[in-house]
């Protein structure tokens, strides 16, 4: 007969990511949003041999990158959210760096932390501004 306590073990368990500057857990703010490759070099740079990443990207428009996504997370000591590339290791641990800019065009369904850069200035001053004091932006002449 099992004690309580020893079904209890079998829960799964909390995701071992660490804030790189403290050392803390810390909480996920958002969603995996996963990285894809479209290129035979990024496949290259992540120990596929050249003639398979040529073949596969060749074949498909885009690749799925197993195992590394781009997540925000948040860090009680640090007080901010910060957005992180996180790959999954062979042995189960996870490894985080920030997000460089360049990686967000290689995120399936993420929006850039800067915004889209095809927006005007005045489109996104607009977006933030809650109420509805929208006219003092423009001039009308009578």
């Amino acid at each position: 007969m099992q004690k309580r306590c020893d079904q209890n073990r079998k829960r799964t368990k909390r995701r071992a990511i660490c804030c790189p500057i403290h050392g803390c857990y810390i909480d996920s703010v958002s969603k995996k949003y996963p990285l894809f490759a479209d290129r035979a070099e990024q496949l290259q740079q992540r120990g596929m041999p050249r003639q398979n990443a040529l073949r596969l990207v060749s074949a498909q428009m885009a690749v799925p990158i197993v195992g590394e996504w781009i997540e925000a997370f948040w860090c009680d000591r640090c007080q901010q959210t910060q957005w992180y590339h996180v790959c999954r290791c062979e042995n189960g641990n996870f490894q985080i760096s920030i997000a460089p800019r360049d990686l967000w065009q290689y995120a399936s369904g993420a929006v850039a932390p800067d915004g889209n850069p095809s927006v005007g200035q005045f489109t996104r001053r607009n977006s933030r501004m809650l109420g509805c004091n929208y006219t003092k932006d423009f001039q009308f002449i009578v």
